[in-house]
């Protein structure tokens, strides 16, 4: 079986950091691209960042370009998201995704961390 499980979400103050961690287990974790996905109260999920297999190629959001880094260690299994300069629009549930570049449609979810930044 799959699991996606993230961890080091909590309470932080604006101007904070916090590092998100994904590990993955159940799969051969090489082959996937990975992503982080965020869920504010009231929006939709979006696209944070993402990560190709090998980690040579990262994409990010305008609004956390230059703030989070996204990278990952296939020797353990996981993908962090580093996050820096935190502000209260940062504020959500935050999603690890896997998504296979060799089956078609092969995608799976973690249930997710909740980051809050507030004084």
């Amino acid at each position: 079986q799959v699991q996606l499980v993230e961890s080091g979400g909590g309470l932080v103050q604006p101007g904070g950091s916090l590092r998100l961690s994904c590990v993955a287990s159940g799969l051969t974790f090489s082959l996937f691209n990975m992503r982080w996905y965020r869920q504010a109260p009231g929006k939709e999920r979006e696209l944070v960042a993402s990560i190709s297999r090998r980690g040579g190629v990262a994409n990010y959001a305008d609004s956390v370009e230059g703030r989070f880094t996204i990278s990952r260690d296939n020797d353990v299994n996981t993908v962090y998201l580093q996050m820096n300069s935190l502000e209260s629009e940062d504020t959500a549930v935050y999603y690890c995704n896997a998504h296979s570049t060799r089956t078609f449609g092969v995608y799976y979810w973690g249930k997710g961390t909740l980051v809050t930044v507030s004084s």
